[in-house]
């Protein structure tokens, strides 16, 4: 029988924040490969049109390229706020420009830096400009399992935790996962002190790709780590278990790759992972690749 999972979604405030759409930032030298090979590729930042939630994190000729629509501010404090109190599944809508008034939801944040990550309409898309301001309704800075605490929430609206659907069993969270890796694989963004802004990265080689059965890692695929605890930063610990959101393409400098936006997270191994290919946001929240046309 399925326990119930009580939260304290009730008292959680809803704050906005302002970001504004950044530009792209496109590398003006050689990116070396664990291989020695040289390449020069689109990164992040600006308006991606075609590489959406959904698609492979693999495939592309891309190096960190973030799915969608990045944020960011200038002015660093306001900076921060917006990446700390964002969350995945948040709504927003552009309150400048010609796309005024449309919607989108954030699907992740890129530590570095320091994006929010947002999925917007092709049609947004096109009327969007370098420098539109989009303010977000951001909710889940807070968020607790009241029974389960062992388990802790991190950068997650309660709305996308319902669409998740974990189950509970006594003090077990199952959730439904695209993917599950050894925290051996986990790289860039290790050392932080708290896991609310940013993301770590999975450090792919073909090899490894095809020992851990990821040649269809997607963007928004929700992915658990092994031995992983993100309770306050990111670091390895025997018998943890930590969930993440794939927010940014594959990377060719050596000890990056697809970015995973922590979720939640056990150190005494609270959460058991259920192997599901459709457990993504795209198909949760129905956007990115799988929005309606």
């Amino acid at each position: 029988m399925r326990d119930t999972l009580s939260t304290n979604e009730a008292r959680l405030a809803e704050i906005s924040a302002l970001g504004q759409v950044s530009a792209p930032l496109a590398g003006n030298r050689w990116r070396l490969s664990p291989e020695g090979q040289p390449t020069l590729l689109p990164g992040v930042g600006g308006i991606t049109y075609n590489c959406k939630v959904g698609d492979s994190a693999l495939e592309w000729a891309v190096d960190h390229v973030e799915p969608g629509v990045s944020l960011k501010n200038e002015d660093e404090k306001k900076n921060t706020a917006l990446n700390t109190l964002a969350c995945v599944g948040n709504r927003g809508w552009v309150v400048s420009g010609d796309a005024k008034g449309d919607e989108g939801l954030v699907t992740g944040k890129h530590g570095g830096v320091e994006h929010v990550i947002m999925d917007f309409p092709d049609e947004t898309l096109r009327k969007l400009v370098i420098g539109d301001k989009i303010q977000i309704r951001t909710r889940g800075l807070g968020l607790k399992l009241i029974d389960m605490p062992r388990i802790k929430v991190m950068n997650l609206d309660p709305a996308l935790l319902e669409k998740m659907a974990p189950e509970r069993r006594g003090e077990i969270l199952l959730v439904k996962v695209a993917h599950r890796i050894p925290a051996a694989l986990m790289g860039s963004g290790l050392g932080r002190a708290h896991v609310f802004t940013g993301d770590y990265d999975m450090q792919l080689s073909q090899p490894i790709i095809e020992e851990y059965n990821l040649e269809q890692l997607r963007l928004g695929d929700l992915v658990a780590v092994d031995d992983a605890d993100n309770t306050y930063g990111r670091a390895y610990q025997p018998g943890a278990i930590s969930i993440g959101v794939v927010v940014h393409c594959r990377c060719t400098q050596a000890g990056h790759g697809p970015g995973l936006t922590s979720l939640m997270s056990s150190r005494e191994g609270k959460i058991e992972p259920v192997v599901d290919p459709a457990a993504n946001i795209a198909d949760l929240l129905l956007i990115g690749r799988k929005r309606a046309t």
